[in-house]
């Protein structure tokens, strides 16, 4: 039998297979309702599964599920139980692998591509190592590897593989009795992932703390919390002259070059992404007072020395224009929450803070530094900030004095 994209021919029953019991199928139907329903994502129902199925005499050496996933970066994830261990293990595959051999020489390429069913059985002889999954399980001593099609209600085809290692492998009752719970298998995983691409378009659109606070319920119009926080904004130089000159596709991808340099280090220092606004980006790092500000402040002057640190080092390659920014940093209290129309709403932060640090940002631009922190912000910081001067900010009464890290001062 050769690995291609055609599913596998039935493999003949054997003798002792017409006299298999098979699976109790509808107690099985009813378990998953009542309790694999209940069960916390697709590792915990596999677990459960897995030993459900054990229970019910099934010699299970290893169970698999292998989801197709909407995301920005990863195409699917897998889950893989073994009838020893207590965990799943959990594995996020890139949209790159679609090009790399494993999956393309894999089984789930053709399952997953509408194949359908396919099986190995590795204690033929020849053993049929038509992947190179198989190779490894026949090591490990399974005796019979089956992949199965999970078709979700939208289309979307998923996998569940089986893998024994008693002596002939799987009976066909027992194999019969496994496709009678594909169904219900497929509709626990895809209200699990339904559940889980509702958060993961949300974090992507919005941030993680934002998505949090809609899917618990934080959807109505005009509500809100003040919210006591480090402020950042950020704003690419000469981005009209840039878009007025580069293609789209070379546009495109030195703003995405530029935003991973800002975002990343926020990230990484806990801040809250909440908006990207054309060549600008808005983020929060809330904090409570005292040494949590100090806290929350130092780690949002870190991210910024960063963020201009990766763009320089993204510079020096000299791939592109160079990209020339300001960040300005700012602490004061926010209301966060719903704005907008009564059907489309915005989940962000307003209020006379975030007026003043985009202002400020306005000033980096002038003064031709990369970075200014308001007074209120050095205040907070156990960083070496140091003054350069008073300036009067668009919109807003009176001179402001603005820092800067001594490192960046001008010469004086």
């Amino acid at each position: 039998m050769g690995a291609t994209d055609k599913a596998h021919p039935p493999v003949p029953p054997r003798n002792d297979d017409v006299r298999g019991t098979g699976l109790p199928v509808a107690d099985l139907l009813c378990w998953l309702i009542a309790e694999g329903r209940v069960q916390k994502g697709p590792d915990a129902l596999l677990v459960a599964l897995g030993r459900r199925l054990l229970a019910q005499g099934l010699p299970l050496l290893r169970v698999s599920f292998h989801l197709q996933t909407l995301h920005p970066l990863l195409r699917s994830r897998s889950f893989v139980w073994w009838r020893e261990s207590e965990d799943v293990a959990v594995a996020d595959h890139g949209r790159e692998t679609v090009d790399q051999p494993r999956y393309l020489r894999g089984p789930l390429r053709p399952v997953f591509n509408g194949a359908g069913a396919l099986r190995c059985r590795l204690d033929a002889e020849p053993p049929q190592l038509d992947y190179p999954i198989t190779i490894d399980l026949k090591r490990a001593g399974a005796t019979d590897y089956v992949v199965m099609p999970l078709r979700f209600g939208d289309g979307t085809i998923n996998a569940v593989t089986w893998t024994t290692d008693r002596p002939g492998g799987f009976t066909s009752a027992e194999l019969a009795g496994l496709d009678a719970l594909l169904a219900g298998i497929a509709l626990l995983l895809e209200v699990a992932m339904v559940r889980k691409v509702a958060a993961t378009v949300l974090e992507t659109y919005i941030g993680r703390d934002a998505a949090r606070r809609v899917l618990a319920g934080e959807i109505t119009r005009g509500r809100g919390h003040t919210l006591h926080a480090a402020l950042w904004y950020c704003d690419m130089r000469n981005f009209t002259r840039l878009s007025e000159t580069l293609p789209r596709d070379v546009l495109i991808g030195l703003l995405d070059g530029y935003f991973d340099c800002m975002a990343k280090p926020v990230q990484a220092a806990r801040g809250e992404i909440l908006k990207f606004l054309g060549d600008g980006m808005l983020a929060v790092f809330p904090c409570g007072t005292g040494p949590q500000a100090c806290d929350a402040v130092d780690r949002a002057l870190t991210a910024a020395t960063e963020a201009l640190a990766a763009l320089e080092a993204r510079n020096a390659t000299g791939e592109g224009p160079r990209i020339e920014t300001g960040i300005a940093l700012h602490i004061g209290d926010v209301m966060y929450g719903n704005i907008g129309a009564a059907d489309r709403l915005d989940f962000t932060v307003i209020g006379p803070a975030v007026n003043r640090v985009a202002r400020v940002e306005d000033i980096c631009r002038d003064t031709r530094l990369t970075l200014l922190t308001t007074a209120e912000f050095a205040a907070a910081s156990t960083a070496d900030l140091v003054s350069v001067g008073r300036h009067a900010l668009r919109g807003i009464a009176g001179e402001q004095e603005l820092f800067t890290p001594r490192a960046m001062a001008p010469a004086t």
